[in-house]
């Protein structure tokens, strides 16, 4: 017999709160206080209603941030702190900032620049597309935003435009170019911290498990040269193993030069947009010089784009991803501070430690991104995983020794390039598999192999530049 979408979300939310109650259940651990049995519990509801999706997001996150209240896991001003930190007004601004990006059009003039410039062939055509999501990526923190909103429409133009069709001849240029520009999508976003929702989670987390900081240009900075080697090598492979029909592409120009045409000069509002996101990227990376909190230099560019009028205050109230995500990724960071703070990390640290007797740190390291990479065959969402999974796995590498920035690093590396393997495992994954360029079963193989890669660049010519820049 088959089961109703109204009877599946009834299942999916007793299975949550059936996890959530696990602390009422189960009697308390040794070693554990009582609260911080009751904080956990409700933590892994949380984290599993993310994954199974009963309700939105933001709804399940209130919801546990009322249950830890009133439970006495943690005080109602506690829990209030959820939506005052950093991390979680960071993201905001990004999304507020992101939304000037399509507002504008300057995200699409870059793309189609890029293209004019470089697109002459099909390889060239991956690699410019990808090159103008990177210039643009720092600025939009979300991957289904710039997929959807920015990049996708320009890969779609493009194929209609060398009569790629999706039933007929899905392999002319557009199977090609939906994968290829997949899979740079998600090394751009392990790039820059700002680049994907969960990078600042990630630093948080790290920061409050491990005590370390990760500043804008030591994100980047690390993660520069695997990254660039991932970005020239993934498409080359790609065009190797699932070669397009068309190599030779001199209409793209064509196609770009029209549509900067109709285009015309830039605006007055692309010029501010330009002139801010290149301020905010100087003052990002020089933020060790001046101490300019990151979160703080966000909002100053989003207060010269709200006094110059390139974006409206109802745009700011309008962008509903800048608000929910305020709610539900604030109440995953207090959590696991208060997790910590409570005894439960260090609790499962002193475990981890036990068992990885005998374990080199590199081995636990590897290890740490191997199983945070995989283990994404069973996340629809990136930022559910990093939220689940990414706090206990960092201890993995320190317990056994490791350096704590590798030990957080690595794993955050992981959070953004395991997107590679499913089409449904991160927001863009569906926009270019959906457009039915590629069967499933060949996407599938594509991204396995492509995380092979991944892993041998990340943990090889990354740990080689790790321990250059003195990580090690």
């Amino acid at each position: 017999m088959s089961t109703s979408p109204k009877q599946g979300l009834w299942w999916r939310a007793l299975v949550t709160i059936l996890v959530a109650a696990m602390g009422w259940i189960i009697p308390v651990p040794e070693g554990l206080t009582l609260n911080a049995w009751y904080l956990f519990s409700i933590f892994l509801g949380t984290v599993v209603g993310f994954i199974l999706q009963p309700i939105e997001l933001g709804t399940v996150a209130l919801i546990a941030l009322v249950a830890c209240a009133l439970s006495g896991a943690m005080t109602f001003k506690q829990v209030l702190s959820a939506f005052s930190g950093n991390t979680v007004w960071l993201i905001v601004s990004a999304f507020l900032l992101a939304r000037a990006f399509i507002i504008t059009g300057l995200g699409r003039r870059i793309a189609y620049i890029a293209m004019r410039a470089f697109g002459d062939s099909s390889l060239k055509l991956a690699y410019s597309i990808s090159f103008s999501e990177m210039i643009i990526a720092p600025a939009i923190p979300s991957n289904s935003a710039r997929a959807g909103g920015l990049i996708f429409p320009i890969v779609q133009s493009l194929a209609d435009a060398f009569g790629s069709d999706p039933e007929k001849s899905p392999r002319k240029i557009g199977a090609f170019l939906t994968v290829s520009v997949f899979q740079l999508d998600l090394v751009i976003s392990a790039m820059f911290l700002t680049a994907m929702v969960g990078n600042p989670i990630a630093v948080e987390l790290a920061n409050r498990i491990l005590g370390i900081e990760i500043t804008w240009i030591d994100w980047f900075v690390a993660a520069s040269v695997p990254g660039i080697v991932c970005f020239l090598i993934i498409p080359y492979f790609i065009y190797k193993v699932y070669p397009p029909e068309i190599k030779h592409t001199p209409e793209a120009k064509q196609l770009a030069d029209a549509e900067l045409e109709k285009m015309g000069p830039m605006s007055r509002s692309e010029k501010v947009l330009a002139g801010v996101f290149v301020l905010l990227l100087v003052l990002w990376a020089t933020a060790s010089i001046t101490h300019l909190n990151a979160t703080l230099i966000a909002f100053v560019g989003l207060c010269i784009l709200l006094v110059c009028r390139v974006i409206k205050w109802s745009d700011v109230t309008g962008e509903k991803n800048a608000w929910n995500t305020l709610v539900w990724v604030g109440g995953v960071i207090v959590m696991s501070d208060y997790l910590n703070r409570l005894g439960f990390i260090p609790w499962f640290a002193k475990i981890l430690e036990n068992q990885m007797v005998g374990v080199g740190m590199i081995a636990a390291v590897a290890l740490s991104f191997i199983i945070y990479l995989y283990s994404h065959y069973f996340f629809a969402s990136m930022s559910a995983h990093v939220t689940s999974m990414y706090a206990a796995l960092i201890t993995l590498g320190a317990a056994a020794g490791a350096p704590p920035f590798v030990s957080a690093f690595v794993v955050a590396m992981a959070s953004n390039i395991c997107g590679c393997l499913t089409h449904f495992g991160t927001g863009p994954a569906p926009v270019y598999f959906g457009a039915g360029y590629v069967p499933q079963k060949t996407w599938w193989m594509i991204g396995f192999a492509i995380s092979l890669i991944h892993i041998v660049v990340w943990l090889g010519i990354g740990g080689v530049w790790w321990a250059f820049l003195g990580y090690w």
